[in-house]
C-alpha cells in the first residue's frame, strides 16, 4: 500500500475511533455510577495503551529487551510532553483534585520505580511481578474510591451539561467503547506501517525510527482520544488517559513482559528514563495553578518534546 494512503486511512479511523470511545465511555461512566475521571485513568488509559502492549511484549519475546523498555519510555514521554502538550494548546484543560493529589503523585512514583529496577539494564520476573501487583492495587482502589465518592446522579448532571441530554443504553455503550478501542488499534497500525516506510526511504535508522515514529505512532490512541476528548471540554477524560496510560505502561506493560520473558537491555540509555521522570514531575506545578494547563503551558511541553526529539535524533545519529 502506498504510504501516504496508509497515513490518510490511519488518520481517518483514528479520528473515528476516538470519537466513539470518547462517546461510549462517557456514558459507560454515567451507567456504571463512576466520573469520566475513573473511565479515562481505567478502561480508556488501559485500551488506548494495547499498541504499546503489543510492540513492548513483541520485542522482549524476540530478544530486544531495549526495544521493549524504550517503547514505554519514548511513549511516556510522548503522552504528556506531545499530547497534553497540545490539547492544552488547542483548548485550556483544567484538572481535578483527584488527579492533582493523587494520580499524577503515583505516576510519578512509578516512574521513580521503573528507574531504580532499570539500574542493572535487567527486569527479571519477580520485578515484573511486583509490578503487575501493583497495577491490580492502584485499579482496586481506584475503582473502589470513585464509587464510595461519587454520586449517579452528579455524574449524570455533568454528563447532560457537557455530553448530551441522554446517556445511551449499557450494551450500545460498551459497543462503542470497544469498537472504539478495535479502530483505534487498527488506525494506529496504518498509520505506524506509513510513516516507517516514508522513514526509511528517507534514510532514518530503525533506532531513530523505533524511539521516535514507533513511540509517537502506539502514542496514537491516545492523542485521538484526549485530543477529541479536550475539544468536548472533557478535560478529566484527556486528562485521566494520559496519566492513566503513562501508570499503566510501566507497571502493566513491562510488568506482563518481564512476567513473560525477563528483559536484557544491557545497552539501555540512562538519559531517556531521567527525561520521562522529569516530565512526569513536570506535571506537579498543577497544584499550585489550581489544577490548569493554560496555552503557554501546552506551548512549553510541545516545545520540551520537540527539544527531546532533537537531541534523540542527534544523539542516534538519525541516520
Amino acid at each position: 500500500m502506498n504510504p501516504w494512503l496508509a497515513l490518510v486511512i490511519g488518520l481517518v479511523v483514528l479520528y473515528f475511533g476516538a470519537q466513539a470511545l470518547v462517546k461510549g465511555g462517557a456514558s459507560l461512566a454515567l451507567r456504571l455510577g463512576l466520573t469520566p475521571l475513573v473511565i479515562g485513568l481505567t478502561v480508556m488509559a488501559f485500551g488506548t495503551s494495547s499498541p504499546e502492549m503489543v510492540v513492548s511484549v513483541q520485542a522482549g519475546l524476540t530478544g530486544n529487551g531495549a526495544i521493549s523498555i524504550g517503547n514505554v519510555v519514548g511513549s511516556n514521554i510522548c503522552n504528556i510532553a506531545l499530547i497534553l502538550g497540545l490539547c492544552a494548546l488547542v483548548t485550556p484543560l483544567t484538572a481535578t483534585a483527584q488527579v492533582i493529589r493523587r494520580e499524577v503523585p503515583i505516576m510519578i512514583g512509578v516512574s521513580v520505580v521503573a528507574l531504580l529496577m532499570l539500574m542493572d539494564g535487567h527486569l527479571a520476573r519477580w520485578e515484573g511481578g511486583i509490578l503487575l501487583a501493583g497495577l491490580l492495587v492502584y485499579t482496586v482502589l481506584t475503582v473502589k474510591q470513585a464509587r464510595a465518592e461519587t454520586a449517579a446522579t452528579k455524574a449524570a448532571k455533568e454528563y447532560t451539561e457537557e455530553i448530551g441530554p441522554k446517556p445511551d443504553g449499557l450494551a450500545k455503550s460498551i459497543a462503542l467503547v470497544i469498537g472504539g478501542l478495535g479502530a483505534l488499534i487498527v488506525g494506529s497500525h496504518f498509520f505506524v506501517t506509513g510513516a516507517v516506510t516514508l522513514a526509511e526511504s528517507w534514510g532514518m535508522s530503525q533506532v531513530a525510527i523505533g524511539l521516535t515514529i514507533v513511540a509517537v505512532g502506539t502514542s496514537l490512541p491516545e492523542l485521538a482520544t484526549s485530543l477529541v476528548a479536550a475539544l468536548k471540554k472533557e478535560s478529566d477524560v484527556a486528562i485521566g488517559n494520559v496519566v492513566g496510560s503513562n501508570i499503566f505502561n510501566v507497571l502493566g506493560i513491562l510488568g506482563i513482559a518481564a512476567l513473560i520473558k525477563p528483559i536484557d537491555a544491557p545497552g539501555l540509555e540512562w538519559g531517556d528514563l531521567i527525561v520521562m521522570l522529569v516530565i512526569a514531575i513536570a506535571l506537579l506545578p498543577l497544584a499550585k495553578s489550581g489544577g490548569r494547563v493554560n496555552r503557554w503551558e501546552g506551548a512549553a511541553l510541545l516545545a520540551s518534546y520537540i527539544g527531546y526529539t532533537t537531541w534523540l535524533l542527534l544523539r542516534t545519529g538519525g541516520s
